[in-house]
């Protein structure tokens, strides 16, 4: 008896042990996730990202340890609630601050070409948001944060002034959704452009302001100061910037910042924020989600994993006990009566643009006669792109009725740069990859197609895709590659990453093109 209860209590101390994991992976969301802000109730964490030009907006995350993420909906899911009409790439919705208080949870975020600054709430992250609460902000507003201070007042903190402003703050009316008075200015930052992306954070009865410096790519920086009153006068801490990768281009992660903290019911304080992994000093998944350990020091400051820059492999040390989700299915077979949580669409819900009913199993696109190439919503429905290596494709059914029409399989960073593995042409169907780079199109390949479905296949490496096609059981036939690096926000411009999925255009203005259907989409992570 007792021999069996020793061998029981060891085999639940190696359990215990096998479930806290000695070292996490940065990022912890990878792909396209920028401009974490993260807030905790009970022993759940909630994290939400910006969306910029994609539809739904600002994505939610939950998690039980900070490493392991998984989407649990998205704050602006309806028209009423995000107007992206015309909303050119890499503007419409930017830093999005996710706050909890008393069982409500807030977003306030910016709808840069779209009406300005708003918050929605919930008491369910998971469900249905509020419709827009609209601020009467008179100005220039961009990366809005709420704080809650102990007295019950609220405050309002955001960037003002552009690339040489500061950061603006004003006393907020949740209830009356108002603010109190105009955002005055509070702090300029220490000399970088774009102080911007500010949390209001108090500890020990002082109030500490953390901001981004230095624009969000290599010259990124985190940057605080502190004060016994939330408007200021506010301090600099003596050992600025507190995170930053400038200046250490042999770094795997760089352009570290725009950082949101979060304390542990343990006590430890951890910080998530955004950074790049570049490839031959270009990124093109976009600017993923960071995580790193904070601590505050003898002189009441914050430091940031001990001085130390930020790893791929960190230490997971005063984490949570690890909690991974379930594996996410390779396969949607588009048998759900909505679009899975991973799809978005380009500056609104594509109304008449797609269904899921109008044949069962399948997603049908209907193509009109907007491109990939306008400022506006084609038939498009895609996911990010979250590794490096991975394998993406999808079963279509289409048979063109005119030459200007095509469906297939995209990989989209903006108008002006994306990939297309698409069906074309009548009488005779033909399969062509097409290159989009800097506002120019150009065919790379094309090959004759067999009648009935065909596969469609692109296969990612960190600096290049191979894009293959088949029919039947078939092998797959490679039919050509593209590099990775025109897809890059150093190349094409812009704050998103690459996103892959399905697309179908070409109607005619006053005639409607056959559908295109997607019997399923499969992605599959290669690695990291």
């Amino acid at each position: 008896m007792i021999a069996a209860r020793a061998a029981l209590t060891a085999l639940l101390a190696t359990t215990t042990l096998a479930s806290q994991a000695a070292t996490y992976t940065n990022p912890v969301l990878s792909g396209f996730h920028a401009d974490p802000s993260v807030c905790r109730v009970g022993g759940d964490y909630y994290l939400a990202t910006s969306s910029f030009e994609y539809f739904p907006g600002v994505p939610i995350y939950h998690s039980k340890d900070l490493v392991h993420w998984r989407q649990i909906g998205h704050a602006l899911t309806r028209a009423s609630q995000l107007n992206l009409a015309h909303t050119r790439s890499s503007q419409g919705i930017y830093a999005p601050t996710l706050r909890c208080h008393d069982g409500e949870f807030y977003m306030v975020t910016t709808n840069m070409e779209g009406g300005g600054a708003f918050y929605v709430h919930t008491r369910d992250p998971a469900g249905e948001w509020s419709e827009p609460v609209w601020l009467n902000d008179p100005s220039f507003a961009m990366d809005p944060s709420l704080f809650f201070d102990d007295d019950g007042k609220v405050y309002y903190t955001r960037h003002g002034g552009g690339e040489h402003g500061g950061v603006y703050q004003a006393e907020i009316d949740l209830k009356a959704g108002k603010l109190l008075e105009p955002p005055r200015l509070i702090w300029s930052g220490t000399g970088g452009v774009w102080p911007e992306g500010p949390h209001l954070y108090k500890r020990d009865g002082l109030y500490y302001l953390m901001i981004s410096e230095g624009g969000t790519s290599y010259n990124h920086s985190l940057t605080m100061a502190r004060s016994s009153s939330p408007f200021g006068p506010y301090t600099a801490n003596p050992a600025n910037p507190i995170l930053t990768h400038r200046g250490h281009p042999e770094l795997p992660l760089q352009a570290t910042g725009h950082g949101d903290l979060v304390q542990t019911p343990e006590g430890k304080w951890w910080m998530s924020l955004l950074g790049i992994r570049p490839v031959d000093n270009r990124h093109h998944l976009g600017r993923e989600t960071l995580l790193t350990p904070v601590a505050w020091n003898d002189q009441g400051w914050l430091t940031a994993n001990g001085g130390k820059p930020l790893a791929v492999e960190m230490s997971a040390d005063g984490l949570p006990p690890s909690s991974p989700w379930p594996a996410q299915p390779v396969r949607d077979d588009f048998s759900a009566p909505k679009l899975g949580l991973q799809w978005s669409q380009l500056r609104g819900p594509g109304d008449g643009l797609w269904s899921l009913s109008e044949r069962a199993g399948y997603l049908r696109l209907k193509g009109s006669s907007i491109t990939m190439n306008d400022v506006a919503q084609p038939a498009f429905v895609a996911r990010r792109q979250e590794h490096m290596r991975m394998r993406a494709a999808t079963q279509l059914e289409f048979l063109p009725a005119a030459a200007t029409q095509s469906a297939g399989l995209v990989l989209r960073q903006n108008e002006k740069n994306y990939y297309e593995l698409r069906v074309t042409g009548t009488p005779e169907r033909r399969l062509e990859l097409l290159i989009r780079t800097g506002g120019v199109t150009s065919l790379q390949a094309s090959a004759a197609l067999p009648p009935g479905p065909v596969t469609l296949q692109v296969e990612s490496w960190p600096d290049h895709y191979a894009f293959s096609f088949g029919s039947g059981d078939a092998p797959l036939k490679l039919i050509g590659t593209a590099p990775t690096a025109p897809l890059s926000s150093e190349s094409a411009g812009g704050f998103t990453g690459v996103f892959i999925g399905m697309f179908a255009e070409g109607a005619g203005k006053q005639q409607a093109m056959p559908a295109a259907d997607f019997a399923w989409f499969d992605y599959i992570p290669l690695e990291k």
